[in-house]
């Protein structure tokens, strides 16, 4: 029987990345946080400073028995750009660079020849600049952040940039699409 898996990803604003994976099939909890700084306990607005090194992530528990890593990556890779170093869209920070942080040695495995398949087909057009590292520092991001596009699907930025990476994600892996 396949234990639970969980994966911490950094792909800009937590709350985009955060509407898509709370719909894939085999992601069982997903939660908002910061991970990866040098500061303990951050707060959402130390992190906005940019100088705590705290990346906003989520942090996905997901059963491997009904979706793999590699799925799992090819979701993230195709809901944000991994060529933009500290930047997704408007955002601009390091708290908004693109990462994989694991937990075990096979997730790493995983995560780099992916990367490295990826390279060496061009895929993107140009360098990838995603960070993959041990998970490190890991805080919850504060109540509010967690559902944040369920809960607040009007709101200006959910609106406009958060509700068309989830189409993205429906209307590219649709066979993922929790029912």
């Amino acid at each position: 029987m396949n234990e639970l898996q969980t994966i911490t990803l950094g792909g800009g604003c937590f709350w985009c990345t955060e509407a898509v994976y709370v719909k894939v099939r085999g992601v069982l909890d997903v939660e908002s946080g910061y991970s990866n700084g040098q500061t303990a306990r951050p707060s959402y607005e130390e992190v906005c400073t940019g100088r705590t090194g705290c990346n906003e992530v989520v942090r996905l528990t997901y059963d491997p028995a009904e979706i793999t890593l590699r799925e799992i990556l090819e979701i993230f890779f195709v809901i944000h750009d991994p060529t933009t170093l500290n930047r997704q869209g408007n955002d601009a920070g390091t708290q908004y660079r693109s990462g994989i942080y694991y937990s075990t040695p096979a997730q790493k495995e995983v995560a780099d020849d992916f990367i490295r398949e990826a390279s060496q087909d061009k895929t993107f057009g140009k360098p990838i600049v995603t960070e993959v590292l041990p998970l490190a520092n890991y805080w919850p991001a504060e109540d509010y952040h967690q559902d944040y596009f369920e809960n607040n699907p009007n709101q200006g930025y959910c609106a406009f940039v958060v509700g068309p990476k989830v189409e993205k994600f429906r209307k590219t892996f649709a066979s993922r699409v929790k029912d």
